[in-house]
This record gives structure tokens, C-alpha cells and sequence, in this order.
């Protein structure tokens, strides 16, 4: 079955040339193309899609304002920021509102759908210059305060997670299955009070 796609692109020429891409792969749809933030909320819903690609600078509302609100409708959807905008606020703030993937708009055509099916399959995807930005701020000091909750098991798998790796990985490498590391993952995001992984890795490493 194919990976269904939204996408929220203001630039219409860009926004078309992002369709015929996506609809030329054999395991990639892109049935829905937007230009506001605002439609994105209304409209993305009812299409239910497995990857949403979403720019920050739209008219009115930015693309990271209504992430939250889409996150409620389409909690099962992956995130994927693809932007111009590399600075560090427009990064953390995009990943903390429920991005799972950060890619710049100067990536090429395989990146893309290589983050596509990346972040479909349970990994992170970023562009390697922000991918350089988010391992500088995982390599600062813990704090252990926030963490003092999960088991060493948790820890661990936690701590797998935040090397981008996929769920089966970490259950190859400390031998569980790829469910049992789901279920951990929902404990730990229950335990530290946050949505997603993402939002996970990152209290766990203020």
C-alpha cells in the first residue's frame, strides 16, 4: 500500500513540482496539496494521511503554529518540516509542537523520499546540517530530575531512540520485540507527560 501524503506549500509552481515528484514513486501518493496552515487543519482530517510535509512560512498561521492543532485531529500522522529556515528556535520549536522530521527545502529529490518513508517506518529524518544541531543539543548534560520515573529498561530504550534508530533495531539490539519497544515508548511518553518520542528525547535531555 502506498504512503499517503499531505503537503502544505504556499510557493504553487514549488507545490506542484513537489506533487508530480511524490506521485512518481511506486510506494508514494500525494492526493492532497495545500497553501495555508488554516486549510491544513481543516482539510488534512478527513485524508488521514501517513506523512504530513508541512513548510513554516505560510500565510497567516506558520506552519509549526498549527502543528498542535493538527496533532489533535491526526495524532497517527508523522510530521515532516521542510523549510528554508535552519536557526535553532525555528528547529526546537517545530520538533517540541510535534515534528518528527526536519528537512531543508535545498535537500534533493531522494532525501525527501527517503525522510518520507524514514519517519513512516517509526525513525527521525533531518537534513545533515540540522541533524549536526540536534546531536549538539543532546550532548549537553542531563538533567535527571525529569527522568527519575522511567525504569533502567526505559533508559535504555530511550536512549536507543535517541539515535535515530527504528523501533525493530532497538529491539534486535537488546532483544524484545518491535511491539514490546512500542509499548515501552508509550510508557515513557506517559511517564515524562509528552506526546511523542521526539518531545521524549528532548526533556529527556534538558
Amino acid at each position: 500500500m502506498k504512503k499517503k501524503v499531505a503537503l502544505v506549500e504556499d510557493n504553487i509552481p514549488l507545490q506542484r513540482q513537489l506533487v508530480e515528484l511524490l506521485n512518481s514513486q511506486p510506494d508514494i501518493e500525494c492526493p492532497l496539496a495545500l497553501s495555508t496552515a488554516e486549510a491544513a487543519v481543516e482539510e488534512i482530517p478527513a485524508l488521514k494521511p501517513d506523512v504530513i510535509v508541512m513548510d513554516i512560512n505560510l500565510p497567516g498561521m506558520s506552519g509549526i503554529s498549527c502543528l498542535p492543532m493538527i496533532r489533535a485531529r491526526v495524532a497517527e500522522a508523522e510530521i515532516l518540516m521542510l523549510t528554508a529556515y535552519e536557526d535553532d528556535d525555528n528547529v526546537f520549536r517545530a520538533l517540541k509542537a510535534g515534528a518528527t522530521g526536519y528537512l531543508l527545502k535545498s535537500c534533493d529529490a531522494e532525501e525527501l523520499f527517503e525522510a518520507i518513508r524514514d519517519v513512516h517506518s517509526g525513525g527521525s529524518a533531518f537534513s545533515s546540517h540540522i541533524a549536526r544541531k540536534v546531536v549538539r543539543y543532546l550532548q549537553t548534560p542531563l538533567r535527571t530530575a525529569a527522568n527519575t520515573k522511567l525504569s533502567a529498561r526505559e533508559h535504555q530504550v530511550l536512549d536507543l531512540l535517541a539515535t535515530g534508530i527504528l523501533y525493530k533495531e532497538i529491539g534486535e539490539l537488546i532483544g524484545i520485540g518491535e511491539e514490546t519497544v512500542r509499548t515501552y515508548v508509550r510508557r515513557i511518553c506517559a511517564k515524562m507527560h509528552v506526546r511523542n518520542r521526539v518531545e521524549a528525547i528532548i526533556k529527556y535531555h534538558q
